[in-house]
C-alpha cells in the first residue's frame, strides 16, 4: 500500500459531488458487480445518514454508512453498506472501518448499542467487535445474512 490512509466523515448535505460519486462508484463496484447483486443502492437512506470513508491518494478505499436509529432499525443506529476496495483488502482497513464506525456512533448518537445486518461469512469478524447474532439466517440479495446486535 502506497500512500497514507486518510479518514473522512460527513453528513449527506456536506458531501462534495466528487466524494459522493466516488462512494457510489465503490459501492456499485463491490455490491453490484463483484457480488452480482441487482438491487436499488440509492434507497433514500443516504440523505439521512452519515458517511465514513477512507482514502489513499484521493481514492476511496473503504466506506460505511452510519444510519441513525429509526431508519433501518427502530431502536438502534446501524452500520450499513460496509465495503472495501478489492485491491486494498487484507490490509486491516475493514477492522479500522468498523472500529471508526462504532466510534462515530458512540460520539454522535450517544450509544454503544448498534444493530446490523451482516453477511453470514463475516459473523466472527463482527463478533470481534462485540456484536452478537440475534436472528436466524436469512437471504438478502441471495446472500446469507444474520442480524447482529452490539449492546
Amino acid at each position: 500500500m502506497e500512500g497514507k490512509v486518510v479518514w473522512h466523515y460527513k453528513l449527506f448535505d456536506e458531501l462534495m459531488a466528487k466524494e459522493l460519486y466516488q462512494i457510489i462508484q465503490l459501492r456499485n463496484e463491490v455490491f453490484v458487480i463483484e457480488q452480482d447483486c441487482i438491487y436499488q443502492d440509492a434507497d433514500g437512506k443516504d440523505l439521512k445518514c452519515g458517511h465514513l470513508w477512507a482514502t489513499i491518494n484521493d481514492e476511496v478505499v473503504a466506506y460505511s454508512r452510519i444510519v441513525p436509529k429509526g431508519i433501518s432499525y427502530e431502536n438502534e443506529p446501524s452500520i450499513g453498506r460496509v465495503v472495501s476496495r478489492g485491491k486494498h483488502r487484507g490490509l486491516g482497513l475493514g477492522k479500522h472501518l468498523i472500529a471508526n464506525s462504532i466510534q462515530v456512533i458512540e460520539n454522535r448518537c450517544f450509544t454503544s448499542s448498534i444493530r446490523i445486518s451482516a453477511q453470514l461469512y463475516l459473523k466472527k469478524f463482527y463478533e470481534s467487535f462485540e456484536f452478537e447474532q440475534v436472528s436466524k439466517e436469512y437471504l438478502e440479495d441471495d446472500i446469507p445474512h444474520i442480524e447482529m446486535l452490539r449492546k
